[in-house]
């Protein structure tokens, strides 16, 4: 974390620091606050549940203790009928610490399948929107340790490959905005005293009960594999060994794109030489999918399967034109790709 000055640094109200002097809940925020930066604006993600009531409360803490100003926001998904008076709920808890948090209100058509992945699609969407209205750099998240791991197992049952094993980050970026996760070394549990310590009380989501979602039928399998041995150290030792390698690979995509790859009008459009598709099938995969997301403005790239099709035909069909992936438009004009966003 990047200080201005120790002179700029505020004595902590009362009211936290007197929560702060408690040897666990000082252990959190000191290792919390290195995740920041004082010259950063931020927009903190709030859900009501544990996890982000902890994040709102370490966000207050460095908030008042570097004298910055952090924003603080509850998306209402309006897929239970109940969630509106949650969301004014959390607010209320909010308070309690002097936190003023807007609600943002998901309107239009609610989905009937995949529900939580197009919920999570259209939150981002508002807290992007509110971070840009707000001129806010960064959004925090809440996620923490077993997110990391039911994400991994998730993303295994899809079949993904190594890169979505590995994919929740502590940082990542989207439409010029920084996504930051600075709980991931945190303990739920942890996260869960903390919050009880503070607030008295959470939200509990009724669909972290509800079987019909794979992510709570990935969290009873964890609790199985624990009690075989593979515990949360041993989890997350893998996948630190599989990031190290993801990064490896992400290193020489960049560098394919670095070296066959050439932007115009302000990376509204990419032209790609022969050379780019001589690479390994993964690092073309990589190359490809962050020049999607870049031109196409989306914050998750195309399903694999996806860009591979795409991918084999830009290599081997001597009749390809045209195609559209990832609000993209690919053009073929003899042994050059023309990428472009898709109009509409």
């Amino acid at each position: 974390m990047k200080r201005k000055s120790l002179n700029v640094q505020k004595i902590i109200p009362n009211y936290l620091n007197d929560l702060l002097i408690q040897n666990s809940l000082k252990h959190i925020f000191n290792k919390f606050e290195k995740k920041l930066d004082i010259n950063q604006s931020y927009l903190v993600a709030v859900s009501g549940g544990s996890d982000s009531l902890a994040l709102a409360f370490l966000s207050k803490c460095f908030e008042k203790k570097y004298d910055v100003r952090f924003n603080y926001c509850i998306v209402d998904h309006k897929l239970r009928p109940e969630s509106s008076k949650e969301a004014k709920e959390v607010c209320r808890i909010l308070k309690k610490i002097k936190i003023n948090c807007k609600i943002l209100k998901w309107k239009g058509f609610k989905p009937s399948s995949n529900v939580q992945a197009i919920a999570r699609i259209n939150r981002y969407s508002l807290l992007e929107k509110e971070c840009n209205r707000t001129k806010s750099q960064n959004i925090l998240l809440g996620h923490q340790r077993d997110d990391v791991n039911e994400n991994f197992f998730i993303r295994m049952t899809r079949g993904s490959g190594l890169k979505g094993l590995v994919s929740l980050d502590e940082n990542s970026e989207n439409n010029k905005i920084n996504y930051i996760r600075p709980l991931l070394d945190y303990n739920k549990n942890d996260l869960e005293k903390l919050t009880l310590k503070v607030f008295k009380i959470f939200i509990k989501d009724p669909s972290n009960l509800d079987e019909n979602f794979k992510r709570i039928r990935i969290r009873k399998i964890l609790k199985v594999l624990k009690n075989e041995g593979l515990n949360n150290n041993k989890l997350m030792l893998t996948i630190k060994n599989l990031k190290d390698a993801n990064n490896a690979l992400d290193y020489y995509a960049k560098k394919n794109i670095e070296n066959n790859l050439t932007f115009k009008t302000n990376k509204k459009k990419a032209i790609l030489n022969k050379f780019f598709f001589s690479q390994p099938n993964e690092v073309i995969l990589r190359s490809l999918n962050i020049v999607i997301q870049k031109i196409g403005q989306k914050y998750y790239p195309p399903r694999g399967k996806s860009t591979i099709f795409l991918i084999n035909q830009l290599k081997q069909s001597k009749k390809f034109e045209k195609m559209t992936l990832g609000g993209c438009l690919f053009k073929k004009i003899n042994e050059t790709i023309i990428i472009s966003k898709e109009s509409g």
